[in-house]
């Protein structure tokens, strides 16, 4: 606690190395759990595409991302603020710090040092999935304006899909109907192309989850590296997602794993006077 009945609270600029760019998330660290009404009120009251909380647990740490909406499987850039506090602002030390998830125990390390100033990198070690082909739903292609030409998602329980268009120039011009992606799909959408000044882009709408477009996702990379890694015959790939923020990170698959390596800038430190609540 940093006061009396107050608890730290963090905002983390993720997947970039300037405050006010990549995509903002909360990071709220726990000696206990709170109900999950209240880490859902929370959540929607930071208004963040993620909120993250974190609790010590065995040799590593609980870790829960929660939208202004729904708690979900999993989220990359949260996870990636999460790491930086730990790192950054808490002392951490260790030479990785794994986190134990829905989506089973993901590794963080740093990759730069950080410092007291400016932005640090990290490696998140995360399961690659297996893709399906989907058909491509009735309105989909009207909603997003534009169309597509391969859908696939992750085989088993999807929460999302990479929608493939024609090119950079496609992805960036995107003007969606966000009402009408949530009426054609459960799925949150990563519309994708070949990159020009870099191996791929994206763009990812969930209106679905209460975020009609995340600045930077971490979690749809894990599936634009199982699909561009087996279209483009790579194990390296370079990344953008074009949101008005922008963002990015670099990619490396091993096998059923893959590495993804990106920034972290601390933007807010604060506390969350939440004792009536807890």
């Amino acid at each position: 606690m940093t006061g009396d009945n107050a608890f730290p609270l963090y905002q983390v600029d993720a997947f970039t190395d300037k405050v006010l760019g990549g995509n903002p998330a909360a990071v709220m660290p726990l000696q206990q759990w709170p109900s999950d009404t209240v880490l859902q009120a929370i959540a929607a009251e930071n208004n963040l595409s993620e909120t993250a909380y974190f609790a010590p647990e065995g040799k590593g740490f609980r870790l829960r991302w929660f939208t202004p909406a729904v708690e979900v499987e999993l989220c990359g850039h949260a996870t990636l603020a999460t790491a930086h506090v730990l790192y950054r602002h808490l002392n951490y030390t260790g030479d990785a710090v794994s986190f134990f998830t829905r989506s089973g125990e993901l590794m963080v390390a740093p990759a730069q040092q950080p410092g007291q100033n400016g932005p640090a990198r990290y490696s998140m070690d995360f399961p690659l999935p297996a893709l399906g082909e989907l058909t491509v739903p009735d309105g989909l292609e009207t909603a997003l304006g534009v169309a597509i030409s391969d859908m696939q998602a992750p085989v088993g329980n999807p929460s999302m899909a990479v929608c493939v268009v024609e090119d950079e120039a496609a992805v960036r011009a995107l003007s969606p109907d966000f009402a009408g992606i949530a009426a054609a799909t459960p799925l949150n959408i990563i519309a994708t192309a070949q990159g020009d000044s870099c191996d791929i882009v994206s763009r990812f709408f969930g209106p679905q989850v209460g975020i009609d477009e995340d600045p930077v996702t971490g979690s749809a990379h894990c599936c634009l590296a199982a699909y561009w890694g087996k279209r483009l015959g790579a194990t390296s790939l370079s990344a953008r997602q074009l949101s008005a923020r922008g963002g990015g990170m670099d990619i490396t698959i091993d096998g059923d794993r893959v590495k993804l390596g990106g920034a972290a800038v601390t933007y807010l430190v604060g506390e969350v006077v939440a004792h009536a609540l807890l």
